[in-house]
């Protein structure tokens, strides 16, 4: 453990299961109290407990939030502020990718889509800013994109139309809060193994037990990315370590978008 995070109060929203608790368990682990969010308030508290026994020295705590509502999404911030004094760093992990074509996306899904993964995070961070600008401080952000911002698979456009919508806002949100010393940063992550990776395979694709296998064979390193090597990279972008920089995106995969053999 480095410390990374030592006396910092972090929200996370969609931390209660996949990458997100990952990086609630990571950014715990550096020495933060956090809020991790969700809709299932029992599998929020198993979450916060589960963070809890992980180490006595930080705090952690459920808050249920729906991001797409967008009264929740103010109220979270509120009770993060409540439970942990203050909030000096957000996570934006919460995520839908349910599949859909140009061709079959529905108004209602497009419209799903939209309000998890673009106006969810934009009033998260509204809020947040908001509450560092009150108090002079500075702070830091990190969005969860995906590679498929860069143009992504057919079956995949309404979550590509919004996840790109959120790789611009970060770089607008950085740009604008900047003299705020507030970071804003994006990790366009690649495919990975998670619970939900693994259900949206099943439901989609007919995926049997060895999917996971079958697509280690056609990936560079030969293997799906992992949810802790995503969140250690998160808690490095929230903490100081990662130093000035604000603005990136940064492609977190194997393959490389614009490059061919």
């Amino acid at each position: 453990m480095d410390d990374l995070l030592l006396g910092r109060a972090v929200l996370v929203s969609g931390g209660t299961a996949g990458l997100g608790l990952a990086v609630a368990r990571e950014a715990v682990r550096q020495g933060a109290d956090v809020v991790v969010t969700g809709r299932r308030r029992d599998v929020g508290e198993a979450a916060a407990e589960s963070l809890r026994s992980a180490s006595d020295r930080p705090q952690a705590h459920f808050v249920p939030c729906d991001v797409a509502d967008t009264d929740d999404v103010q109220k979270a911030v509120a009770a993060t502020v409540r439970l942990l004094g203050r909030v000096d760093g957000l996570v934006n992990a919460a995520g839908l990718t349910s599949r859909g074509t140009l061709l079959d996306t529905t108004p209602d899904l497009f419209d799903q889509h939209v309000a998890v993964n673009v106006r969810g995070p934009f009033f998260l961070m509204q809020a947040l800013v908001r509450h560092l600008l009150e108090r002079g401080a500075g702070g830091t952000v990190v969005n969860v994109v995906t590679m498929s911002a860069h143009g992504g698979q057919p079956y995949l456009a309404p979550y590509v139309a919004s996840k790109a919508a959120l790789a611009g806002l970060t770089r607008n949100v950085a740009h604008a809060h900047r003299w705020d010393r507030i970071r804003v940063n994006g990790l366009n992550i690649g495919w990975t193994d998670t619970d939900s990776e693994d259900a949206v395979q099943r439901e989609f694709h007919d995926a049997g037990d060895d999917w996971r296998e079958r697509a280690a064979e056609t990936l560079p390193m030969g293997r799906l990315g992992q949810v802790d090597e995503i969140a250690a990279m998160v808690v490095f972008l929230l903490s100081e370590r990662s130093g000035v920089v604000t603005g990136s995106v940064i492609d977190w995969d194997q393959n490389v978008p614009g490059a061919h053999d």
